[in-house]
């Protein structure tokens, strides 16, 4: 694990560096497209050149962690970075076919940060916004509070599937009996509900898994990983082309094995809370050391 000098002291070069870092990357989003069943990430949008999208291909966007109704040092304005996200992609040149959000949609689940963040998600000028549950949604009552404002089919429950331009997105729920220091799991009836639905794609079908907690454990003592994440993984790998797509780390972080490509992605609110770890045989850096006294894990303050 990388480590760093840590300082809660406002003054402090290192802690002008980290918010100086927060600020840079809040608001960026990831432009995900696909030609010939084949994922490729155009870029993000924090103000840098995006390259064209073949033509006629699918193209979506992902976003995650927005962290509405939190309310600290590391983002002063929550809803500014998110209007910033929202701005980018209205303005991309070729409008995406929708947005995934990848969980964490609120900070402690309650019911007027799940109404304001579903009211925002209205600017946004895409058909369907596709969001998951992270565990900042599910900390009082489970997932029923969040479904009261994001449930996909209207079944009550907070996993889903649904086709688009011959990919298959598989949305999973990956935050059950969350608890700090523990990871978090999919549980039997998912994994199970996972297996027949997927028995009805072919294998040929580009695949699109989104899940909050990433799918392959990069940190077990915070949490970083899903337990049962290996029954989840055996059945995506007979399938020639898929993508997981997570959030939770605030990071960016990728992984590859076989045909199964693993992508994190940054959170839309707040970023470098902890340092990133050496993953395999090769150290990660996060682009900026944590800011101690900027923790959005707590609860209250």
């Amino acid at each position: 694990m990388s480590t760093f000098d840590e300082t809660s002291s406002p003054s402090s070069p290192m802690r002008r560096r980290a918010l100086g870092c927060l600020a840079a990357w809040t608001g960026a989003a990831v432009v995900w497209t696909f030609a010939g069943g084949v994922p490729r990430a155009l870029g993000a949008t924090n103000g840098g050149k995006m390259p064209a999208a073949p033509a006629n291909a699918l193209t979506f966007v992902q976003i995650s962690d927005t962290h509405i109704g939190f309310r600290k040092e590391a983002n002063p304005d929550i809803v500014g970075s998110l209007r910033h996200a929202m701005a980018d992609i209205n303005a991309l040149p070729q409008t995406p076919a929708f947005v995934v959000h990848t969980g964490d949609v609120s900070h402690l689940s309650k019911p007027e940060e799940f109404g304001q963040a579903r009211e925002l998600l209205q600017e946004l000028r895409v058909d369907r916004v596709h969001a998951i549950p992270g565990e900042h949604d599910t900390i009082d009552d489970g997932v029923t509070g969040y479904l009261k404002y994001f449930d996909h089919d209207r079944n009550g429950k907070a996993f889903y599937s649904f086709d688009h331009s011959g990919v298959h997105f598989l949305a999973l729920n990956n935050v059950l009996n969350f608890k700090a220091g523990t990871m978090a799991s999919l549980g039997d009836e998912q994994i199970a509900w996972a297996m027949n639905d997927l028995a009805r794609v072919s294998r040929s079908t580009p695949i699109v898994v989104l899940g909050h907690i990433p799918l392959w454990t990069i940190w077990e003592p915070w949490g970083w990983g899903t337990e049962d994440a290996a029954q989840m993984m055996a059945l995506l790998r007979p399938f020639g082309s898929v993508t997981v797509l997570n959030g939770h780390i605030h990071q960016v972080l990728q992984k590859v094995e076989g045909n199964v490509a693993l992508h994190t992605a940054m959170s839309i609110a707040i970023h470098c809370l902890r340092p990133a770890l050496q993953v395999s045989a090769n150290r990660v850096r996060s682009p900026c050391p944590p800011a101690s006294s900027a923790s959005c894990w707590a609860r209250a303050g």
